[in-house]
């Protein structure tokens, strides 16, 4: 069986830990790596690629006790539209 381009490269892999001492939950979308964050939310921050903009993952600071707090187990945060700009808002 021949394989393709595509089944050859690697699959991006959702990679999350949590620190229950810290209460801190880090998703990174593939390896992590390097990158700015961005505070989105009160203790919410959104990490980007610091050349192009895009995101690598986020970090949620006292994730337990948000978890905790919502009855239907949903957490919903606001996802910017900045995301994909050339840089005009770094810090």
């Amino acid at each position: 069986m021949v394989q393709t381009e595509l089944e050859t490269k690697k699959k991006p892999e959702l990679k999350v830990n949590y620190d229950p001492k810290g209460d801190v939950l880090y998703v990174s979308f593939d390896d992590p790596r390097p990158a700015r964050s961005v505070e989105i939310e009160d203790g919410v921050f959104l990490r980007l690629d610091p050349d192009s903009e895009q995101p690598v993952g986020f970090t949620v600071v006292d994730f337990y006790k948000r978890f905790s707090e919502h009855p239907d187990n949903i957490l919903t945060f606001p996802f910017p539209q900045f995301v994909q700009t050339t840089g005009e808002n770094r810090k």
